[in-house]
């Protein structure tokens, strides 16, 4: 997060007399694309204190703009409410995931319904996965 965000801020800093609203543009995609990257369960407070470096970073280049600036937290709250996304979690849960029936499976393990990587040691299998030629010592 710290290198995201030092590059966040050399940007900030060069393109610091541009526009607002073109400002607000640039951080929005760049908020949004690492929110679509990290948004992951369990990772809400990061997403979280992500956001609010940003929302930091942007408003100190604001304030350095001129020497008169009167840039306030709460008139840095409002544009941040209005350019950039809220933090949500956008991946489901690993388990939920990754629980796919892959076509292959069934076609290696002749459409069996327990597949061996599922196998728990500590339970018999009924049948094995391979014929008993596949293991014989012969070989």
């Amino acid at each position: 997060m710290q290198a995201k965000l030092q590059a966040i801020k050399q940007e900030l800093r060069r393109s610091m007399h541009q526009p607002i609203p073109q400002q607000g543009r640039w951080l929005q995609r760049v908020v949004t694309g690492y929110f679509n990257y990290h948004a992951v369960p369990t990772n809400s407070s990061t997403l979280t204190a992500f956001l609010f470096h940003v929302t930091n970073l942007w408003r100190r280049t604001l304030r350095q703009r001129s020497q008169k600036d009167w840039t306030t937290w709460e008139r840095i709250k409002r544009l941040a409410d209005d350019w950039l996304p809220k933090p949500r979690i956008l991946h489901p849960w690993p388990a939920r995931r990754f629980a796919v029936r892959h076509p292959r499976w069934e076609k290696l393990w002749g459409g069996r319904r327990r597949l061996w990587h599922l196998h728990r040691p500590y339970e018999p299998m009924e049948v094995a996965p391979w014929p008993k030629s596949m293991i014989s010592a012969e070989a």
